[in-house]
């Protein structure tokens, strides 16, 4: 019986026709804002408990604690629940870095804390982006890093999964450390970060490979591989080709393109991303949302 009100466009000349008519005139969704609106739609599906996202590489200097963070941001951005990002690098993680410091608690510091009973509890030591994503800062100290173990991993954890939907680990470069054991066993999405260069792409081959061999073979094929673009321009391997390898052995391939933004290797804010980047960061989220009805990770 009630006629239901049409959308307003969020970009493009729809949206500017609509604001200088003063909303007399709505013109019709465009196919793109149809798209984007039902990937929204899919990252918004609810989780039941929590769910938790493992990003990974072997090698450096790919984008992967940014990755972490643009994946976690749009999440938080885009739904109405807690995200939280923790950072397992044994090696001095930099994920605490790249949104506002408000505090200098660490995962060790709330390890140790005898009174973590209320959300309030947890957040005094996190920091907040202004996507609301949560970061829970690695140890400062080296020495203490390193002890950095399995059981301290799966303690984090323990406490964060009655507080947060969605769980993002930002692990480090090896697989052979002792919190990466607890890692790969409660997770239940793989992000396998890549560049787009030969060596890159060996890395992440050697990854699939090595966790093949040790007996996760479910999160080989229902990771998703991101190819970051390390320089801006077309790279000089054949893409396509690329993605076709890694899709033989995983659910997804994303492509990022390089960002001005991210390579600052600063505070991360949606708002200052390319519309390219963004939309790729929300095409990720919608991939890794499909698998949100996943009640146990494959190991636990």
């Amino acid at each position: 019986m009630l006629r239901t009100a049409r959308r307003q466009s969020h970009a493009g000349w729809r949206r500017a026709l609509h604001q200088m008519s003063g909303g007399a005139i709505n013109p019709s969704h465009s196919s793109d804002d149809l798209y984007y609106r039902a990937l929204v739609d899919r990252i918004r599906q609810p989780v039941r408990g929590d769910y938790r996202i493992a990003v990974l590489s072997l090698k450096g200097g790919v984008g992967k604690t940014t990755t972490t963070i643009g994946l976690g941001s749009t999440f938080a951005s885009l739904r109405g629940d807690r995200v939280i990002a923790v950072d397992a690098n044994p090696d001095f993680g930099t994920l605490a870095q790249r949104v506002p410091l408000q505090t200098r608690s660490t995962v060790r510091d709330l390890l140790q804390d005898p009174s973590i009973f209320r959300y309030s509890d947890v957040r005094a030591h996190t920091s907040q982006a202004p996507s609301r994503l949560e970061v829970l800062a690695s140890e400062r100290d080296p020495a203490k890093s390193e002890a950095f173990s399995e059981e301290d991993y799966r303690g984090v954890t323990k406490i964060l999964h009655r507080f947060y939907n969605i769980i993002l680990t930002d692990c480090g470069t090896g697989l052979m450390h002792s919190a990466m054991s607890g890692v790969l066993d409660l997770t239940h999405t793989l992000v396998l970060v890549s560049s787009t260069a030969i060596d890159g792409a060996r890395s992440a081959s050697a990854t699939l490979d090595w966790l093949t061999l040790h007996g996760y073979d479910n999160l080989v094929r229902n990771a998703v591989v991101v190819l970051n673009s390390a320089r801006p321009g077309a790279p000089n391997v054949d893409i396509q080709q690329l993605s076709q390898h890694f899709l033989a052995r995983c659910r997804a391939v994303h492509v990022m393109q390089f960002d001005d933004h991210l390579a600052e290797g600063a505070e991360v804010d949606l708002a200052s991303l390319h519309k390219a980047t963004s939309r790729s960061f929300v095409e990720i989220a919608a991939t890794i949302s499909d698998d949100f009805d996943r009640q146990q990770p494959p190991r636990s």
